[in-house]
């Protein structure tokens, strides 16, 4: 990264965030581990583990900290994946949701316990249209899936 990120989310493991952030590394195209921190003497993990991973994911930077139980993930806080296609969408959705739990429009829990949103990148332009009657077709069709369908969607948005 050319410029130095303002604000870095910070995804607080239970000790697994090695495993997760090899996981997230595996499913993104544009993904990297850039700095590890190891947990040195008298610290609250065990000596020379990792404490914490920065790394990035299409561009974004993340922290992974290891830091055990006492946080865990709720669905207050997704993260979301722009999908430019159904192809693309599909694949996110089956690949983050693995060993996790599918939920409704577009949300899935990943095995690590994050939450995600795989959309449609035009879905916040058509949820936000002008037309009403657009977007309230869209948010009722959104409504009645898990996985989002992009054609179906299309289909909401237009008139006929």
């Amino acid at each position: 990264m050319t410029s130095e990120q303002r604000i870095t989310p910070c995804l607080w493991f239970n000790f697994n965030g090695e495993e997760a952030v090899a996981h997230y590394c595996a499913i993104f195209k544009d993904a990297k581990i850039e700095k590890i921190a190891r947990y040195g003497p008298n610290q609250p993990g065990p000596e020379g583990a990792v404490m914490t991973i920065l790394f990035s994911l299409e561009g974004q930077r993340f922290l992974a900290l290891n830091g055990g139980p006492q946080f865990p993930f709720t669905a207050a806080v997704s993260l979301i994946v722009n999908c430019d296609n159904q192809a693309e969408l599909d694949d996110y959705w089956e690949r983050l949701s693995a060993g996790g739990a599918k939920g409704r429009c577009g949300w899935l829990t990943d095995k690590f316990g994050v939450s995600w949103q795989v959309v449609p990148r035009a879905l916040p332009e058509l949820l936000t249209n002008s037309d009403a009657e657009q977007a309230n077709r869209v948010m009722n069709a959104v409504l009645t899936m898990d996985k989002l369908d992009i054609p179906a969607i299309r289909r909401a948005a237009s008139p006929n």
